[in-house]
């Protein structure tokens, strides 16, 4: 058995329980310090059919401690990985502008003590602030998006920050070569024409990055509804969990990982609670890899 963290208050943390020592606050097996760093981002004032990512990031943690630290997929153990978890911020609603902001400024500060930033949604929308971020630092960054959805849209609701808009803002910011996308199976007949030059294998994302930076986003709905219902845009046709999980691994330990999140579980959309779970389990797995890339450079 593996005994949890029981953390000190976390700055910054907007859980309601706030500093009460509870482990729940943490994912588990979190540590003090490590060379990977979780953070949440509550916010989903953009959602367009069904709110509730806001609640995702303390979901994925309270559901963590329903699982094993080991992972039979890979033969390693969380208790061996260098990760630390920072909780969440606390963000305004309504207008994105502000709460991209903060989700840049934290990714900021963390790729500035060379580490590894790991954000949890949240609506995809917040992965532009932690993008934003990782450009500044690397200007070759390449973005992997895996998705059901191609975000491609121009504006939405005539907002050009939305969910719908994200992966059109990072076009916008790196430029089409730069950002591959897979699993995209719902897209508007504009969006298809780009999108079609964005979709590659993951099999061949090694060929098109080489070692260049990247940041990996995951959005949870690329699952099947039937594998995890409660997300806000469910798509049916998508991935089963084994299937995403290989893809994961494959691209984590094989590419130069220098940002990633995993995003839109809206937890209270499934009473089963079987969605956080899920979600808690692909976050296992993502940091895992990490580390097993990190012990196959030294």
């Amino acid at each position: 058995m593996w005994t949890p963290f029981v953390p000190e208050c976390i700055p910054g943390h907007s859980d309601a329980q706030g500093c009460q020592n509870s482990a729940m606050s943490t994912f588990m097996a979190s540590k003090t310090d490590g060379r990977v760093c979780l953070f949440g981002a509550p916010f989903d004032s953009t959602a367009s059919f069904r709110p509730g990512s806001r609640f995702g990031p303390g979901a994925i943690r309270e559901a963590s401690y329903g699982l094993e630290t080991f992972s039979p997929v890979q033969l390693s153990d969380l208790e061996d990985c260098s990760f630390m978890d920072m909780g969440d911020l606390e963000l305004p609603f309504g207008d994105p502008n502000p709460a991209l902001g903060l989700i840049e400024e934290r990714t900021q500060e963390i790729l500035s003590k060379g580490k590894t930033p790991f954000l949890l949604g949240g609506e995809h929308l917040v992965s532009l602030g932690a993008i934003r971020a990782a450009a500044q630092v690397y200007p070759d960054l390449k973005v992997i998006h895996l998705d059901a959805h191609a975000d491609l849209r121009e504006e939405y609701l005539g907002q050009r920050l939305s969910h719908a808009t994200v992966m059109r803002r990072v076009l916008d910011l790196l430029g089409q070569d730069q950002v591959r996308q897979i699993g995209v199976r719902s897209c508007t007949r504009q969006e298809h024409a780009l999108m079609s030059e964005l979709l590659s294998l993951p099999e061949q994302l090694a060929l098109r990055t080489g070692t260049k930076p990247c940041y990996l986003t995951c959005d949870l709905d690329i699952l099947d509804p039937s594998v995890l219902p409660g997300t806000g845009t469910p798509e049916p046709g998508g991935l089963m969990f084994h299937e995403l999980t290989a893809m994961l691994v494959s691209i984590m330990t094989r590419l130069h990982i220098v940002g990633l999140d995993v995003v839109e579980l809206a937890p209270q959309l499934d009473p089963t609670g079987v969605s956080a779970v899920v979600a808690a389990k692909v976050v296992r797995e993502c940091l895992i890899a990490l580390e097993r890339r990190h012990r196959c450079k030294e």
